[in-house]
């Protein structure tokens, strides 16, 4: 069976946008693994518990894929529970990646930033950017008050639901 790219950006785009998981596509010889988890070793089952990073799409080729080598863990493992509890215990409400990628708080290096703290934002307010396989996604607030803190630095590598913005309602 061959799939093109696009087939490929299909399925990776269904797959965050659900609620799985893990997904794993056989046909034939063509392998392609998916994990919003730990990346999987080979001849595994699916990780019991998944925290949200997407593993990279297998190759093109009708060969069998091979696990991805396991991600250097972020040196802030702990920092996105402090952070939500922060916001708990204050009242704040937080901007949340809707997809993982690279966040930008600029359209384009050099220009101004969407926001910034002590700005007031509504629901629809841009607020970044998060590239995916070059592919630039809007990020809107989603929430309506003052942003408090910008959590995640432009050029960060950002998980699915990871907190970016702290607003304050």
């Amino acid at each position: 069976m061959e799939l093109s790219e696009d087939d490929v950006l299909h399925i990776l785009k269904l797959i965050d946008e659900s609620k799985f998981d893990y997904f794993q596509l056989e046909v034939g010889e063509l392998k392609i693994t998916v994990s919003k988890g730990e990346p999987i070793p080979l001849n595994s089952a699916p990780p019991p518990v998944a925290t949200a990073a997407t593993a990279p799409p297998a190759p093109l080729s009708a060969k069998p894929a091979a696990a991805p080598a396991p991600a250097a863990a972020p040196a802030a493992q702990t920092a996105p529970a402090s952070v939500e509890a922060r916001a708990a215990a204050e009242g704040l409400l937080t901007v949340t990646a809707p997809l993982l990628g690279t966040f930008y708080i600029a359209p384009e290096p050099g220009a101004p930033p969407f926001t910034h703290v002590g700005a007031n934002v509504t629901e629809d307010t841009t607020v970044g950017l998060i590239e995916v396989m070059k592919v630039f996604n809007s990020v809107r607030a989603g929430v309506k008050g003052t942003i408090v803190e910008a959590v995640a630095q432009n050029g960060q590598f950002v998980e699915y639901g990871q907190t970016l913005f702290l607003v304050k309602p």
